[in-house]
């Protein structure tokens, strides 16, 4: 039986013309994050399953692939549950490596850490374009920083970053915070216990609307004045860090009005508000690349470790984000026991390759690359001469594939033209041969 030459469902074999664009993508970011005084680190594409099966990842945590144990560790015959057999799995993300990895050399490192993070990542998902089921993860993340700078610092990178490697792409970020989220869900009588399903349905408000949400809401056996109430605060609050205030105020006349107001929780709310509000203040007054930044009260993010902050990148032409992320305070306090300020940022490598394939994205700035091609049963003296000459090309800083030439020469050249290839020189047996 013949082997399968297709790569493994949800995974793609990568030609040369899309790998000079991801290489480029790749050092674009490196290079910007770098200068935002990032360093960069790799961990381990497996983790230990217990890690990856801690409730940290949301839904990701059902789309593990999981690694059976080996040799006399594996028993298969004598198992009763998942756990005997499996001890390890691929990583949905870099995130909760990256805890790890702090949690494990925290005392090597500096204080505050800014880590910058790519590689490969898994998840035994749907595949559909520009989601894969293995994938690339650009992230950078600050560890230690409980301030509002590390989100400035995130925003302001990342930006940079896009903007870099999408001139002309308009973006927007939206911001928002999970104790706005909590304190809005609060006010209006919302059970804890139902946080995470209502903020499920309010993250489709983009998708099906006020009117959805509602609807949605109600046959989950919310009662009609409790929807409307909820509802009712996204309405006229502006995008801007005027906004943030506004909604702040907001929910402190309803918190005035409850029975169950405190003034303990009154003042943390406010602290919510007013950092969110100074974060898009000095990111606009601060930010080097053009794009717009909006405060979007409808903005969940899915994962569960979220704490503070989120924020994520929409770019135009292209549906979904390009990048995400926000602050989990708690993450890294499940490995030592002891809370650390964490925040980070990740953008979609796939994503951003997909937008720029569709747009015919060509390498800028791209060096000259030559093609010398020599006819089959050249002798050695001719041979030679195409090396040495090959070699001057190359120190004087072109790019040059020596190869044999193809009876069918005219299609040779144009799948090298494809792979940037823009001068070819031919070498034959006899030298007065064109």
């Amino acid at each position: 039986m013949a082997l399968k030459k297709t790569p493994v469902t949800g995974m793609k074999d990568v030609l040369p013309a899309e790998m000079q664009i991801r290489d480029y993508v790749m050092n674009q970011i490196k290079e910007t994050y770098r200068q935002f005084g990032f360093s960069q680190i790799e961990t381990p594409c497996v983790e230990h399953i217990e890690n990856l099966t801690s409730k940290q990842g949301g839904d990701n945590e059902k789309l593990i692939f999981k690694i059976l144990k080996r040799g006399n560790k594996l028993d298969v015959a004598q198992a009763q549950t998942e756990t005997e057999v499996v001890d390890g799995g691929l990583r949905y993300d870099l995130t909760l490596p990256l805890s790890r990895y702090y949690a494990n050399h925290a005392a090597e490192l500096p204080s505050p850490f800014k880590a910058l993070q790519m590689g490969s990542v898994w998840r035994a998902e749907h595949p559909q374009k520009g989601r894969f089921r293995q994938f690339v993860q650009c992230d950078i993340d600050i560890l230690g920083d409980g301030t509002c700078l590390a989100e400035i610092e995130l925003i302001l990178a990342t930006t940079a970053a896009l903007r870099k490697i999408c001139p002309d792409n308009s973006f927007t970020v939206r911001i928002n915070d999970r104790g706005v989220l909590r304190g809005m869900a609060a006010c209006c009588g919302f059970a804890e216990e139902d946080y995470d399903a209502l903020f499920i349905t309010l993250d489709k408000m983009d998708k099906i609307g006020m009117n959805g949400v509602k609807e949605e809401l109600l046959g989950a056996g919310h009662t009609q004045e409790r929807v409307e109430k909820y509802l009712e605060l996204f309405t006229g609050i502006s995008t801007d860090a005027a906004g943030v205030r506004q909604m702040g105020e907001k929910l402190a006349v309803m918190k005035e009005m409850s029975v169950a107001a405190n003034v303990e929780s009154a003042a943390e709310d406010k602290k919510i508000f007013e950092n969110l509000a100074y974060i898009m203040e000095t990111v606009e007054a601060g930010a080097e690349a053009e794009f717009s930044l909006v405060f979007d009260p409808t903005l969940v993010r899915g994962m569960s470790y979220y704490t503070g902050t989120i924020f994520e990148v929409a770019m135009e032409g292209f549906g979904g984000s390009v990048a995400g992320g926000g602050r989990y305070d708690k993450m890294i306090g499940k490995f030592t026991g002891k809370e650390t300020p964490a925040c980070g940022f990740s953008i979609g490598f796939e994503r951003i390759v997909t937008i720029l394939l569709d747009n015919g994205f060509r390498v800028p700035g791209e060096g000259q690359k030559k093609a010398y091609l020599f006819e089959k049963g050249v002798n050695q003296e001719i041979l030679a001469q195409v090396i040495r000459e090959a070699s001057a090309e190359r120190k004087a800083g072109v790019q040059v594939l020596v190869a044999q030439m193809n009876k069918n020469k005219k299609f040779q050249k144009e799948q090298l033209s494809k792979e940037g290839y823009t001068e070819f020189r031919e070498f034959y047996k006899d030298p007065l041969k064109k």
